[in-house]
């Protein structure tokens, strides 16, 4: 593997100002932005703020079944002593579980759902494959927060992605609200890299899945960006759809409520943006984190079997 030029230099190649992403936010032409199902009024939606949200995409009867397989796996004491578990680091309660779409078939089936595969070729412009699919937990009263980050600047960092060319699918298994901890947002953030200080430390992911120390924008680009476009808080019942662009920059709350919240992520990245060596010069990270076998692209599923069946409002 030849090593690639890196346009975004970050933590040891530290920077201090923030510069302009090098690569378009929708990676088709003109004339090529109708062949998808999303209106020309939502990519540009997608491309002003980064983000796009679906109120209710799926049932709710069809994401159940998945929040029920999270309570197994919490109740299999060797499934949670395996590396792509993730506890929190206070209590006996899954953070996040890696590697969902090969742990289950049902999960596996929904990365390939017609609709949504068809959505982020339209956004990516190309076939695509799955670089990491998790489930996110934040159990009532005890779930933890997630920092300010850009999923973008830990998988270059990290994994080796070389370009912005990956968008992440976010579905909620169940209801997300303004006490449970939900995903905040700043709209536009995607439109600039923040370099991160640091070195990163080997094994880094032992300890970052659990709470991030390195790869965090520092608190006056944060402050300056969200000054700018406000934060948003996509909520709304299980089954509900968050598409974000992989620079985007996200964080949540921990859950002080009694309600769960737990989230389903796929990331899809582009088969034009395959990992290279990770530019922080540390070891890759386990597969589960990064997928690094050259997959060959996802083809659409069109069964009708549970967790398949979309809602149209």
């Amino acid at each position: 593997m030849q090593p690639m030029t890196d346009y975004y230099p970050t933590r040891e190649h530290f920077i201090e100002e923030r510069f302009p992403r090098k690569e378009p936010v929708i990676h088709l032409d003109s004339q090529e932005r109708a062949n998808g199902p999303l209106s020309e009024e939502e990519l540009q939606d997608y491309e002003r703020n980064g983000f796009l949200s679906f109120e209710g995409y799926f049932s709710s009867e069809a994401v159940a079944p998945f929040f029920d397989e999270l309570d197994d796996i919490e109740r299999d004491s060797a499934m949670c002593a395996r590396d792509q578990v993730i506890m929190d680091p206070n209590q006996k309660k899954v953070r996040s579980v890696f590697d969902m779409h090969k742990l289950s078939s049902a999960f596996d089936r929904m990365t390939r759902h017609p609709h949504l595969l068809a959505m982020v070729q339209q956004l990516l412009g190309s076939d695509v494959y799955i670089h990491q699919s998790r489930i996110n937990d934040k159990s009532g009263f005890c779930g933890k927060g997630f920092e300010w980050h850009s999923d973008f600047e830990t998988w270059h960092s990290e994994d080796g992605m070389p370009a912005m060319r990956a968008v992440s699918a976010s579905i909620m298994l169940t209801d997300n609200n303004a006490f449970n901890g939900p995903l905040m947002l700043i709209p536009g953030s995607h439109q600039a890299f923040i370099p991160c200080p640091g070195e990163t430390p080997d094994n880094n992911w032992t300890q970052s899945l659990r709470k991030q120390m390195v790869g965090v924008p520092s608190r006056e680009d944060i402050a300056d960006l969200a000054n700018s476009g406000g934060i948003k808080q996509p909520t709304g019942p299980a089954g509900s759809l968050l598409l974000f662009e992989c620079n985007t920059l996200h964080a949540s709350n921990a859950n002080m409520s009694p309600w769960p919240r737990s989230n389903l992520f796929f990331v899809y990245n582009s088969v034009e943006n395959r990992m290279n060596k990770p530019f922080s010069g540390k070891a890759p990270r386990p597969s589960f984190l990064a997928t690094r076998d050259n997959p060959p692209p996802l083809k659409a599923h069109c069964g009708e079997e549970q967790g398949e069946t979309l809602l149209i409002s």
